[in-house]
């Protein structure tokens, strides 16, 4: 039963570090492609998107992770409760700081359609064109707030008149867009829990192992006497 409990332990454990090591991986990629050149209009939005993610604190969140992997290691290989405890702790940590960045994600697509304006306009006109163009719109909340750039999709006033707004599809792809990514920062919060949980259960079978040693030692010498 013991050694189910510790495979069951290292398992989550090794799990609780790919999730450390995905968010890593994508917060430094994505830091290093928002301020590409976007070839599409799907792109600019997402290019746009990266922009306000909090990717210094899930790169944080993801080195502590790591350093939490490290503490737990110890508490694996010996017998020892302390070390679980110490890591037990610092995967608290991680399952608050990560619920943190979902939250904060969440709360982007509360009011993504206000926020998002300042950056359409400081965009270039090619940039607004090929957002233009992807979400076929015109202007941001419409064809003259602010006034649309002139394309193949809003080719003159009159025609731009009758399209709606960019604000809207950009609002439904953002949402959809952000929703994914923090679904699986909350998905991460719940590796982080199921951690602490096996840490608890594996805590609770040391020290049962423990109290049965001891009541042995002392059977062992009561026979001896």
């Amino acid at each position: 039963m013991g050694n189910k409990v510790l495979l069951a332990y290292v398992a989550v454990d090794i799990l609780f570090v790919i999730t450390g090591a995905i968010m890593l991986g994508f917060s430094l990629i994505v830091q290093n492609v928002q301020f590409e050149t976007p070839t599409d209009g799907e792109s600019a939005a997402r290019n746009l998107l990266y922009q306000r993610f909090p990717l210094t604190a899930g790169i944080v969140n993801a080195v502590f992770v790591f350093v939490t992997f490290l503490v737990t290691l110890p508490g694996i290989i010996t017998p020892a409760r302390g070390w679980l405890k110490m890591g037990a702790y610092a995967a608290t940590i991680c399952s608050i700081f990560s619920m943190i960045i979902g939250l904060y994600l969440w709360i982007l697509t509360l009011k993504t359609k206000e926020d998002f304006s300042p950056l359409w306009n400081s965009q270039s006109a090619t940039v607004q064109d090929l957002m233009q163009t992807a979400f076929q719109c015109c202007g941001y909340f419409n064809s003259s707030s602010p006034a649309f750039v002139t394309d193949s999709t809003c080719p003159s006033p009159a025609a731009a008149a009758i399209m709606r707004g960019c604000a809207t599809p950009i609002t439904s792809f953002a949402n959809v867009f952000i929703d994914d990514i923090f679904t699986a920062v909350f998905g991460m919060v719940g590796v982080d829990v199921v951690l602490i949980m096996a840490t608890a259960c594996l805590l609770k079978e040391r020290k049962e192992r423990e109290r049965f040693r001891h009541i042995d030692e002392k059977s062992g010498m009561l026979s001896t006497l």
